[in-house]
């Protein structure tokens, strides 16, 4: 790491469930963490997980957290939001549909998708949510400043934090209503909120759009795709599994534990890279081909154990209703540059495309 300790990287799938389904000998604790992140400087260590933020807390913590957000994704509430999810994406593709081709398909849809859904979830205003989103954006860039950072953050828990209050106060029909009637105290609403924001909008915009490329690099799983939309359902697994764009997970080892024949030490981290156990062939024959039929069960898209991702339904609910909309919308729909022009996006915790060109025959 850049502060020089030595860690380990797991790349075996069962070593990597193993490791992430034993929270009590290898901790999650944000406070333990040797990152290979920029802005952290020589001798610098992680704060602790912020209130509210279940990715950097080890049970009891994490279980009372979890427990008490647990039934916000209820039948109907996922039901709800399906039905939000599929008029923005008819609403995206028609404005798409206005647009002269080639156009970034990452900005016009991909992006728009994930955000909005969180922006339902949240119940952040319409004539809030062009600033939230250019909040958003700006605390995720590595290219912008700590100051930028930091004010950007700041505006966002000032706005949640003021929008918890008012739902307390008058509770309406929506998720963050029912997560403001929790038993968590306000600052863990309001990083909770912040958690379901970073965790569910960059993660799935990318999916879609680096997903929309591997299909376009793959052109008979797109051809059966196009054919059968009913493998939707098998083609966001295995999309999900071939790609999963959040590769790593971090652990400290809280004592000495024999992993695949090498001691880890007491205090060591393990980093788990899940797109490399996702194509262990141990588990995955062929793992580096795409295959839509595949129906690749187990895999660590969503991670594993207690911290396995709380939105992964909503995550695939996404995916299975805009990729068949796009592509039903536009059957001519392309690549509209080689793969050596894509932008690659290679600093950022999730990795992607910074744009996607598209291209299709206009009526």
């Amino acid at each position: 790491m850049p502060d020089g300790h030595h860690a380990w990287i797991l790349t075996d799938y069962e070593l990597i469930r193993s490791v992430l389904a034993d929270h009590q000998r290898f901790s999650s604790r944000q406070e333990l963490w040797h990152l290979p992140f920029p802005f952290l400087g020589e001798g610098d260590t992680m704060p602790p997980a912020g209130p509210g933020d279940p990715s950097g807390i080890d049970p009891p913590d994490h279980t009372r957290l979890r427990r008490a957000v647990a039934g916000l994704f209820t039948v109907r509430r996922m039901r709800q939001l399906t039905e939000r999810i599929e008029k923005m994406t008819t609403r995206h593709l028609d404005a798409m549909e206005k647009l002269t081709p080639p156009v970034d398909l990452m900005k016009v849809f991909a992006e728009a998708i994930p955000y909005l859904t969180i922006c339902e979830l949240l119940a952040i205003p319409d004539d809030r949510r062009g600033e939230f989103h250019r909040q958003a954006r700006t605390v995720q860039s590595w290219d912008a400043g700590l100051e930028e950072r930091g004010a950007a953050i700041s505006g966002i828990q000032e706005f949640l934090t003021g929008l918890v209050a008012e739902k307390r106060a008058n509770p309406t029909d929506d998720m963050i209503s029912d997560l403001a009637a929790t038993e968590l105290a306000l600052d863990e609403v309001v990083g909770f909120c912040l958690y379901l924001l970073f965790a569910g909008m960059d993660t799935t915009a990318n999916m879609i759009a680096t997903g929309m490329w591997v299909l376009f690099s793959h052109p008979d799983q797109l051809a059966a795709l196009r054919e059968d939309p009913t493998l939707i359902n098998d083609a966001v697994e295995e999309l999900l599994r071939y790609l999963t764009v959040a590769d790593m997970s971090f652990r400290t080892a809280l004592e000495d534990v024999e992993l695949g024949g090498e001691i880890v030490k007491a205090g060591e981290t393990v980093v788990s890279s899940l797109a490399v156990g996702n194509r262990d062939p141990k588990k995955y024959p062929d793992p580096d081909r795409l295959d839509l039929r595949r129906r690749p069960t187990g895999h660590l898209a969503f991670s594993h154990g207690v911290h396995q991702c709380l939105g992964q339904q909503l995550a695939r609910t996404e995916m299975q209703v805009a990729i068949p909309a796009l592509l039903e919308r536009f059957p001519s729909l392309r690549l509209a540059a080689s793969d050596e022009e894509i932008s690659i996006r290679t600093r950022e915790n999730v990795y992607g495309v910074h744009s996607l060109p598209v291209s299709w025959e206009q009526a």
